[in-house]
């Protein structure tokens, strides 16, 4: 690891997102590559960049507690130092308080300057010593500064959340939005069973992979990082995608030898998952607006094996032009806020701004519109998202039956588990899932349109 700790590591990653904007995924990879931590300095390098992430507003409401001066106005090594060492401090009680604050002065000396030393140890001390008393605003008086500090979501999400869910869910949601995901991917049944691919998993790689609960081809994976260096990957043995995106193609559920549009479908997850569940006979259409992720669909079908799977670049928007009323399926992932899966994009949660959702749900429905006219009579249209928002989710249902009478919702109970079903939903044919049942949180509706407008 070229004499790198986990600690220092994880410092670097932190100071590229504060002061690049770098996304932390990307951050972490590149640093993982180019250092190569192993075993548990790998885990930890993990857990330390995720986790100070994940509770960046407790800890930065923590240590104003402790500042004469703004964090923000302070060195930018120190600011991150500081961070990370707080986040051990309060979180993580395997690791010796005094070995956190000892590790920071070091990195201190290192990063900013020997001279500022001793106020890190200095504010790091007394952070220590009096962690027990510090106290959280008081949920009855003001419950959206209570569970935004105590379980570290911006104001404006939970506010959204306590307004729609109330106080009990939304503090579930985001203490499981707290939890370290396991990573999850998808067998490809064209080329194995879930069983022999467990089998690999565990001989060659010595992974800890149990299947997942809900999807029948799913497996979650703790304990490896980066799953493409596996031999079973480039064999096109699977596919890393979340349980809930897994449930998507079920809800959906195309025919062998149909023609089905996935709109915004790059990088295929979905695709490539339908195709599977077709037996690769038909032909599924993914159009996306980017082309460079267009070029991922075309590699993950060439590494899985299918030959059903066409990449368009297209404007989702203007899908009915070439396809009205042709489709014999059509899945709509649409552009959303991506409040669902905030446990797995850690520093997406403070990138996100409420002024974001009125463009995103006009932009949904002008989507909708077009994939609409491209159904045919009697075709199915499924609407999904990655978030957990009603003006994006259940108030869309609504907006986009009023404006198409000419279809209609249809049961979700044939096609999914019915213990996902907390809200009791799917025999309206809506579904909405949350963090807190270890999926994602993703939401989808299946609509058919009717064979003649008027009829069942």
């Amino acid at each position: 690891m070229a004499g790198y700790s986990a600690r220092e590591l994880a410092l670097k990653v932190l100071n590229e997102v504060d002061t690049k904007g770098a996304y932390a995924n990307i951050a972490l990879h590149k640093m993982m590559v180019q250092h190569q931590p192993v075993g548990p300095e790998r885990a930890l390098f993990t857990e330390l960049t995720y986790g100070t992430l994940r509770r960046l507003n407790t800890i930065d409401w923590v240590l104003a507690r402790f500042l004469n001066k703004p964090l923000s106005s302070q060195n930018k090594w120190v600011r991150n130092i500081l961070r990370l060492a707080v986040y051990q401090v309060l979180y993580l009680d395997r690791i010796p308080p005094a070995a956190a604050c000892n590790e920071a002065v070091g990195l201190t000396k290192k990063y900013a300057s020997p001279r500022l030393a001793g106020f890190v140890n200095a504010v790091l001390r007394r952070v220590v010593q009096e962690k027990g008393a510090i106290v959280f605003p008081d949920p009855a008086k003001n419950p959206v500064d209570y569970v935004a500090l105590r379980y570290s979501h911006p104001p404006w999400i939970v506010e959204l959340w306590l307004k729609e869910l109330g106080t009990d869910e939304t503090i579930r949601i985001c203490e499981a939005d707290n939890e370290a995901p396991a990573t999850t991917i998808r067998t490809n049944f064209l080329r194995t069973t879930r069983e022999d691919l467990l089998r690999r998993l565990k001989e060659e790689a010595g992974l800890e992979a149990v299947p997942t609960r809900y999807a029948p081809e799913g497996i979650a994976v703790r304990g490896f990082y980066n799953l493409q260096e596996l031999p079973a990957f480039r064999e096109g043995l699977f596919f890393v995608q979340d349980e809930s995106s897994m449930l998507v193609a079920r809800a959906l559920n195309p025919t062998p030898g149909a023609l089905v549009l996935d709109i915004c479908g790059a990088p295929g997850g979905k695709a490539t998952h339908m195709a599977a569940l077709m037996g690769d006979r038909g032909r599924i259409i993914v159009f996306d607006i980017h082309p460079h992720r267009l070029a991922l669909v075309r590699e993950n079908c060439a590494r899985l094996g299918l030959k059903s799977v066409e990449a368009v670049h297209s404007d989702a928007q203007e899908v009915d032009k070439k396809f009205r009323a042709a489709a014999d399926f059509i899945l709509v992932d649409a552009p959303c806020s991506g409040l669902g899966v905030l446990r797995r994009k850690p520093d997406s949660r403070w990138r996100k701004q409420p002024e974001q959702i009125p463009s995103l749900v006009a932009l949904q429905q002008r989507i909708l519109k077009s994939a609409a006219a491209a159904v045919r009579p009697g075709g199915v249209l499924v609407y999904s998202t990655c978030t957990v928002n009603s003006a994006e989710n259940e108030a869309q249902v609504r907006s986009f039956l009023s404006c198409h009478p000419d279809f209609q919702l249809e049961d979700l109970r044939p096609f999914l588990p019915e213990e996902l079903d907390v809200k009791q939903t799917m025999a309206q044919g809506f579904l909405q899932l949350f963090p807190y049942q270890g999926l994602d949180g993703f939401f989808m509706a299946r609509f058919r349109r009717k064979t003649a407008l008027g009829a069942g």
